[in-house]
């Protein structure tokens, strides 16, 4: 069997190395000649490295590498073009210093492999070098410029929480990325990729005539496996990972597309984690691969902030806005999310001549460790302890166990520190729909009838549970579910569901974490 090119970001590698290359290249030439400045965003480890490596590799006329390709006799070799490639992943930004003396450096060190002079000065701006360094490659060479620049929004949100560092790279960024729109005349082709759309601020207000194709649906499988690119390029792997789970090759294609398909965007085209698919067929065992390689701090920290966890317990419609934010420097959760990976597009309407989309986590890997890493932090308790908890709390729903999912319930609770849960009751709500979901449920809140608004209701094929949550510091368990359950049933939340199996579900929370469950009918 050919390698398996884990971790693998330069094209020439798994081409020279026989190692396993799903072939992008259709993507890439329909690119290239039907436009020339592009924006790509999608999540880490996504195969957006090796993307740009492969773009170099092109334009530098690298023919032997593309044999066999679907653009091998397609493009003109006879030329080749300057490439300027900047991976900020290789770029020091800690400081502002930092940043400006390495893109300094990296400038300098281009311009002496291509035997360029640059002009030297203690206030010589790094945005005047790059244009210098444009220039003169144009010159020099007499063809246009390639210009690629990887994880451009990297020093952005690495100081995101650095508010003394972070206004000062953000101009500088600005300033530098302005060269591009202000070299027009000497660029051939312009590739970024990055994993937020910083869409109001001034690094893509200085770059207005990019040409973003993160959701375009001509695009939506240029990083990632397709479903028909997995079953083709990783055929004797899917085979030698049955054999050794001891199951089928139908059985362990359904795994595999349970834990690591479902990322879209474009509501149309699903691709699988291409990191997590390469790890398991090395492993072979399923396991949290791409969500164990480094879960952004600021992301947890940027939702406990904004107390923002019920959202998660359900899936949202958005419009485009929210899927790139609102134009300010606050990022906002959901847009955050999903430029990250953590929430895909399931599915694209139109309304009223306006894409509306409904966003969800892609797969069980995400789903269970994101909701699970939330309630690490939330509950104050170990990933060991959430896992061990939330079982006994999916079997209290199972078996419809109303003293064994209150104890559940207040065992999730014990640690958390009193005045928290006092002063913010949603966290009785949110924390007891997180779990809904790790549990297996799908999750509705907050759900409107013509008769009122029910709290909560749990879905699992024909199994509905319809939950009323109740809060109170004066009255006991026993008069909270009562009322709870007299008011489901005069206003009959439950008829909404009657073709479905349906029970009802009241939680009683009261002072010092007292917590009660009745099931019903």
């Amino acid at each position: 069997m050919k390698k398996l090119p884990i971790g693998t970001q330069t094209f020439e590698v798994p081409r020279n190395d026989v190692a396993i290359y799903v072939d992008k290249t259709e993507h890439i030439y329909n690119l290239i000649t039907s436009g020339r400045i592009y924006f790509l965003s999608r999540p880490r480890r996504f195969g957006k490295s090796l993307l740009i490596s492969t773009f170099k590799q092109l334009f530098k006329g690298n023919k032997e590498v593309f044999k066999g390709l679907y653009i091998y006799d397609k493009w003109d070799w006879s030329k080749t073009y300057p490439v300027i490639h900047l991976d900020f992943a290789e770029i020091q930004y800690a400081t502002i210093e930092q940043l400006e003396i390495s893109l300094d450096k990296f400038l300098n060190d281009l311009a002496r492999e291509e035997n360029i002079v640059l002009e030297e000065s203690a206030t010589y701006l790094v945005g005047v070098k790059f244009a210098e360094l444009i220039e003169k490659l144009h010159k020099k060479t007499g063809q246009q410029v390639v210009i690629l620049v990887d994880e451009y929004d990297k020093p952005l949100i690495d100081n995101l929480s650095k508010q003394e560092v972070y206004p000062e790279v953000k101009r500088t960024l600005h300033d530098f990325y302005q060269v591009i729109k202000a070299s027009d005349e000497h660029l051939k082709f312009v590739f970024m990729t990055g994993v937020s759309r910083f869409s109001g601020i001034s690094v893509f207000s200085a770059l207005n005539n990019l040409h973003d194709i993160t959701t375009s649906n001509k695009y939506s499988s240029i990083c990632g496996y397709t479903q028909e690119e997995l079953e083709i390029n990783f055929k004797e792997y899917i085979e030698s990972t049955a054999k050794i789970m001891e199951t089928t090759r139908k059985e362990v294609l359904s795994e595999i597309r349970k834990w690591y398909n479902g990322y879209s965007w474009d509501g149309k085209t699903y691709v699988y984690n291409p990191f997590s698919t390469l790890v398991l067929f090395s492993e072979k065992k399923f396991a949290n691969y791409w969500f164990e390689t480094g879960t952004p701090t600021f992301l947890i920290e940027q939702i406990k902030k904004r107390n923002d966890l019920e959202s998660f317990a359900e899936s949202r419609e958005v419009g485009r806005g929210s899927l790139i934010g609102d134009g300010s420097d606050k990022i906002e959760t959901t847009p955050l999310l999903f430029q990250t990976g953590y929430l895909t597009i399931k599915k694209e309407e139109i309304v009223d001549n306006e894409s509306q989309y409904e966003l969800d986590f892609p797969n069980y890997e995400v789903k269970s460790s994101f909701l699970s890493s939330l309630m690490k932090e939330y509950a104050l308790r170990e990933s060991e302890e959430i896992n061990g908890i939330n079982k006994k709390i999916a079997k209290g729903l199972k078996e419809k166990n109303a003293e064994n999912l209150g104890k559940s319930l207040r065992e999730l609770f014990a640690n958390i520190p009193y005045d928290l849960t006092t002063e913010k009751e949603s966290y009785y709500h949110s924390l007891f729909l997180l779990a809904a979901r790790m549990s297996g449920y799908e999750v509705e809140g907050e759900v409107h009838t013509d008769k009122g608004r029910i709290d909560a209701v749990l879905r699992k094929g024909k199994e509905i549970i319809v939950v009323e949550i109740k809060y109170s510091k004066e009255k006991s368990s026993e008069e909270m579910i009562e009322e709870a359950l007299n008011q489901i049933r005069e206003r009959k939340y439950y008829e909404k569901y009657a073709e479905n199996d349906v029970s009802l579900l009241v939680i009683a929370f009261g002072d010092k974490k007292e917590i009660a469950c009745k099931f019903g009918r």
